[in-house]
């Protein structure tokens, strides 16, 4: 028993079955692309886990390139779980991805099998970690034939070095391909991981009924596009913001005066529905029966349970639906 780890934390958060698996995933999870690497405050990073793992979030997401530095992620975190969370680790969903560069030559990126399987097992070092729960290719390689790619995925099924499989960053047709190699090596794909908020709907145009039809959970990363959809913004940059302190995702040329006009005006539907502009752009994903969870990302602990109240209305009226609908043309 560890007096660090809240009793009550499974009645704190809603849990959503991911396609037509048998896994729940929390209706909120933490990403740990930003703020759990090397340069980052480790005590910070462990309150962040323990805030988020307490409320009852219990899945939490990585990948090879995760940090900065790039492993880093995967090796704070392997540090947390085996330090401070002992006897809980099958309480948690920990999902790791490979796909973009993760060291130098031809076999340190994209979607080969030599890449796939020599990352995971690095993943697994890092994290020290017997197997990952969901592992991720983590966007298409156009020149590595899909089916070597989804081949690989099935084969650390096969190892056991994973018990889930799933894909990111796959536009509807791809992902279509990609998920019936899938199924028919016995390994059906749980989950899709792609970008979507208010301000990037492309998962609209035919992604979402893809994964409807297939029976495949979806999770999206960056719903609040990059800090956009707050009220951070609406009177200025604030020195900490990520466009202050790093420029480098988010950059400052992106905050025009349209743009913040478009977040004002969203803003004042989400005062009418009682909530902030941030817990309205997550309950206006989550409020689709396709999406299985939504991936938040947090410097600070407050923001993981400040997300979680957006959890309170997931319902829209027609009339708003309409009206961010006009907002956002």
């Amino acid at each position: 028993m560890n007096n660090n780890i809240s009793a009550d934390r499974y009645q704190k958060m809603k849990y959503n079955r991911c396609g037509n698996s048998g896994l729940k995933l929390p209706a909120i999870s933490l990403g740990l692309w930003h703020n759990f690497g090397h340069v980052n405050d480790y005590e910070n990073s462990k309150n962040l886990i323990f805030t988020a793992f307490n409320n009852g979030i219990t899945h939490f997401d990585l990948a090879n390139n995760y940090g900065p530095p790039p492993g880093s992620a995967e090796e704070i975190f392997g540090s947390i779980i085996k330090g401070d969370f002992q006897g809980y680790r099958d309480e948690m969903i920990i999902s790791t991805k490979a796909g973009y560069t993760m060291w130098d030559g031809p076999y340190g990126d994209w979607g080969s099998k030599k890449y796939l399987v020599s990352s995971l097992d690095q993943s697994l070092k890092r994290l020290k970690l017997d197997y990952v729960d969901i592992f991720y290719h983590h966007r298409p390689d156009p020149d590595t034939p899909l089916e070597e790619t989804m081949d690989t995925l099935s084969l650390m099924v096969q190892q056991g070095k994973a018990l889930y499989v799933g894909i990111s960053n796959y536009k509807a047709p791809e992902a279509e391909k990609a998920i019936q190699i899938l199924k028919e090596n016995g390994t059906p794909c749980l989950i899709h991981q792609p970008k979507y908020s208010m301000f990037e709907r492309w998962v609209e145009g035919g992604l979402l009924d893809v994964l409807e039809t297939n029976g495949v959970g979806c999770i999206p990363f960056s719903p609040l596009a990059q800090g956009l959809l707050t009220d951070k913004y609406l009177h200025g940059i604030p020195a900490d913001s990520r466009v202050a302190t790093s420029g480098v995702f988010l950059k400052e040329s992106s905050i025009t005066p349209e743009k913040i006009e478009v977040i004002s005006r969203l803003n004042e539907i989400a005062k009418l529905r009682g909530q902030k502009l941030s817990h309205m752009a997550l309950s206006w994903i989550l409020k689709d029966h396709r999406i299985t969870t939504v991936l938040i990302g947090a410097s600070k602990p407050e923001q993981i349970t400040d997300a979680i109240l957006a959890l309170d209305n997931n319902t829209f009226s027609e009339e708003e639906l309409k009206n961010i609908d006009l907002i956002l043309a």
